[in-house]
Formats: C-alpha cells, structure tokens, sequence
C-alpha cells in the first residue's frame, strides 16, 4: 500500500482554515477538478470535472483535533484512506497536512499529485482573503474614541 503525504504552511490561523476542510461540502470550491460533493450524513458523493462519480464515507469530521478522514469507496480502490489536518502554528500561520494511501500504488500517486494541488489552491484563496483580527487581537485593541474632543475656551 502507497502512503503519499503532502503539507504545506498557510498564512492564516488554523481557526480560519479549518472550516474549508471540516465542511465535506465545500470541497468543489478549493479541489481543482472536483465539480460537486453531495453529503448525506457519513456519506459523499464527488463528482470530477470528467463527469466520473467517486462515492466516499466520511470517517471523521473532528473540529476540536481539526482532522477530517474519508474513504473512497468506488471498487477501482482498496484500502483506501485520506486525512487532512490543520494544525496551529502559533505565528498566525498553519500548517495543512493531506495524506492519501490506497492500493494499488499507482492510484495513490495519482490522488496525491491532485492533493498537493489542491493544498496549494486552498492557500492561494486563503491567503488572497483580507486579514481578519482574531477575537484576541480585538480585545488587545485600545476602544476607539467616540464623539467631540472637548474645547476649552479663552
């Protein structure tokens, strides 16, 4: 069984990451050649750009561990398992680690050459996005003064 795993660092908190990742349907919008991701309940179904139709299980979807796993389920695979982790970087940053095994070998090279460049998309769009202060930059922000300065008069 092959093991392909690729990561990358993204200039955005985890917090911020992690909702493209923890919602299964949202990845048409950042996984180039994806189309469409129906879910019901544990199950997905991805649709590519090529019209082929990829049945899926999700296995976790942890927002507290920031990990989500699937399972392709379509016969062409077996033993076939995807994880993707967002883990603090504690610079503002992430890190977003996909890991792909499958049988056969072959397959698994292909699924993770897709995913390194779905990693990168998911950066580029991120990254693209004005910054957000976080609720602790916020609450570390001086209150902004409000009204008339007071005058004094000669």
């Amino acid at each position: 069984m092959a093991v392909i795993r690729r990561e990358l660092r993204i200039a955005r908190p985890a917090d911020e990451v992690w909702p493209a990742i923890g919602d299964p349907a949202a990845l048409p919008g950042w996984f180039p050649g994806i189309v469409a991701a129906q879910v019901d309940g544990s199950s997905r179904v991805i649709t590519t750009a090529s019209g082929i139709c990829l049945p899926e299980e999700i296995v976790t979807n942890d927002p507290v561990r920031r990990v989500f796993q699937y399972k392709i389920t379509a016969p062409l695979l077996s033993n076939h398992l995807g994880t993707i982790e967002v883990t603090d970087a504690d610079d503002g940053c992430c890190l977003v680690s996909y890991q792909t095994s499958c049988e056969p070998d072959t397959i698994a090279l292909v699924i993770g050459g897709a995913c390194g460049n779905a990693l990168h998309e998911l950066r580029r769009q991120l990254e693209a996005q004005p910054d957000v202060p976080s609720p602790a930059q916020l609450q570390a922000q001086p209150p902004a003064q409000s009204g008339s300065s007071p005058t004094t008069e000669a």
